[in-house]
């Protein structure tokens, strides 16, 4: 696969993946918010940061590592290998299933049964999910590297769809079930998105002229499942140093990820109630960076790793292709950036009508406002992050990932004391703070060895963060305006003066667009040839 061919299918995946998640998204959106008027504070922070923390930690420190290393280098590789070390996950995500499980029963605070019944059910129903979810990890793999542009998408979004309608059912039927409602609507889940990826794979097995067309390394299912033969070792070592080398990395950046979940669970620094307006505000501020920023870093980062080579620098490589990288990596930062200022400038003016539309007061009273507008700088510095850790991670030697593990212990360790600074001296928000912070310096990190990457060549991709000052002024006046508009027309006068707001908000948004169409010609251009080469692909498919 050429890599003008390697582009079109990561910007096809891109945004297959971005239209997608929109729509599946919004009937989430819908659901979620009917849900959250059934349920108290104090259930949805049990669910939503003490179990949730549970499953996402066992899922990471099983599986990170191994997507990274197996997904990184050639094409040409014996896939029996690969696919034995994928399955390595399953009997460690059960050691961690296990390990956390015991923490989460026996050491942490169990929560009053007469508020939130089942505590211990959903525990050991969460951990189980997990390690359901590592089953379907060589399927994954595989398809993510050979770009099954929809397939992903579809999977995770149904799962999604089907455990929120899942979730809806049980709440007004049977509520007394407490945490079984949750803790079954999750094992749905993982069992529902598994057997998507194994369904597929069989369908796709069983028709040669799919498997011929897509050059596919396994002609038969039962190729999927481990292997032991006499000529070859059971794994590639080679792979195996990099998973490992990824793993004290991914445990570091698992911390920083959901550091403010650990400080909650561990140092009870929140009572559960607060935990819960908290988690809801921050998953509706993440929407967006999941909804964009995720489907672009995933897939620009198996573009960056198939195209650049880890172990040398950007003058011993191709040079059309390095200059492919630079062109890509400079117009993905300023994609970013815009999107990211975009919701901050705009999410500030808005922050307390968005809560007050999703949960009704026990959102928009309170801490909710003031936590959303923090969580809008924190969406603007996530954007960037994304970037440019995508192209870091994707370019890093062996020796540079280990490296970094020092920087991302540091960091780790920093924190977790000033989350637990700062939210001792001014509440929840002080996770938000924290977490800006660390964000700051990791992109600090990653601006540095992006410019010692491109300094002996004539590419300098980071202008992708420099904006023309027409449109930062437009910004700064949509920004004064909304507020304005805000101050005089939200939130407690009724819906004919809400709708007044949105109408100017409406308008600065589409001055600020219209201003950055004109002014960022490169960026557009950029936009329009990877939509082309994407609507090609489709029609080539």
């Amino acid at each position: 696969m050429g890599n003008q061919e390697v582009l079109g299918q990561a910007a096809r995946l891109a945004s297959s993946g971005l239209l997608l998640q929109v729509l599946f998204r919004i009937i989430t959106f819908v659901l979620n918010a009917f849900i959250l008027r059934f349920l108290s504070k104090e259930t949805v922070g049990i669910v939503n940061v003490r179990l949730t923390l549970l499953y996402s930690t066992t899922i990471f420190l099983a599986r990170e590592a191994f997507r990274r290393a197996c997904l990184s280098g050639s094409a040409q590789r014996d896939w029996s290998q690969t696919l034995n070390l994928l399955w390595l996950t399953v009997p460690l995500g059960i050691f961690w299933s296990l390990l956390l499980g015991w923490v989460w029963l026996q050491l942490l605070e169990v929560p009053d049964p007469n508020v939130v019944p089942y505590y211990g059910t959903g525990v050991v129903l969460f951990g189980l999910s997990a390690v359901v979810e590592l089953l379907g990890e060589p399927f994954w793999v595989l398809a993510q590297a050979h770009m099954f542009v929809k397939l992903k998408v579809l999977a995770e979004s149904m799962s999604v769809i089907l455990r929120s309608v899942l979730t809806a059912f049980l709440v007004l039927w049977v509520p007394h079930w407490g945490l079984y409602i949750f803790s079954l609507a999750q094992l749905f889940y993982t069992a529902v998105l598994v057997l998507s990826y194994v369904i597929y794979m069989v369908k796709l097995l069983r028709s040669p002229e799919s498997t011929k067309q897509l050059t596919l390394p396994v002609s038969k299912i039962t190729q999927l499942l481990p292997s032991v033969s006499r000529s070859r070792a059971f794994i590639n070592w080679k792979e195996a140093k990099l998973t490992w080398s990824f793993f004290k990395q991914s445990f570091l950046k698992q911390i920083l990820t959901e550091g403010e979940r650990y400080v909650m669970t561990f140092l009870n620094v929140l009572n559960f109630g607060d935990q819960g307006v908290y988690d809801v505000v921050n998953n509706l501020g993440s929407l967006v960076a999941r909804l964009i920023f995720q489907p672009i870093e995933e897939s620009f980062y198996i573009f960056f790793a198939k195209v650049l080579e880890r172990e040398k620098s950007a003058t011993l490589q191709k040079q059309e292709d390095v200059a492919m990288a630079a062109t890509v990596l400079e117009s993905l930062l300023k994609l970013a950036l815009l999107t990211g200022l975009t919701i901050t400038v705009f999410g500030f003016a808005y922050s307390q009508l968005a809560l007050d539309l999703y949960g009704g007061a026990m959102l928009s009273s309170g801490s909710g406002p003031v936590l959303m507008r923090s969580y809008c700088l924190y969406v603007l510095l996530l954007a960037i992050n994304g970037v440019t850790e995508c192209f870091t991670f994707a370019a890093m030697s062996k020796d540079e990932v280990d490296r970094y593990n020092f920087t991302m212990l540091a960091l780790s360790s920093s924190f977790l004391v000033l989350s637990y600074l700062l939210t001792s001296w001014c509440g929840s928000v002080g996770f938000i703070l924290a977490n800006c912070f660390n964000m700051g310096i990791r992109i600090t990190q990653s601006l540095y060895f992006i410019h010692r990457y491109f300094q002996e060549s004539p590419h300098t991709p980071l202008a992708g963060l420099r904006l023309s000052p027409a449109l930062l002024g437009v910004f700064a006046l949509s920004g004064g305006i909304t507020s304005v508009s805000e101050a005089f027309l939200c939130c407690e006068r009724g819906w004919p003066a809400r709708l007044a707001h949105i109408a100017v908000g409406a308008i600065c948004l589409g001055v600020t667009l219209g201003t950055a169409f004109i002014t960022e010609t490169k960026l557009i251009h950029f936009l329009r040839t990877q939509l082309g080469r994407s609507r090609l692909s489709d029609k080539m498919t």
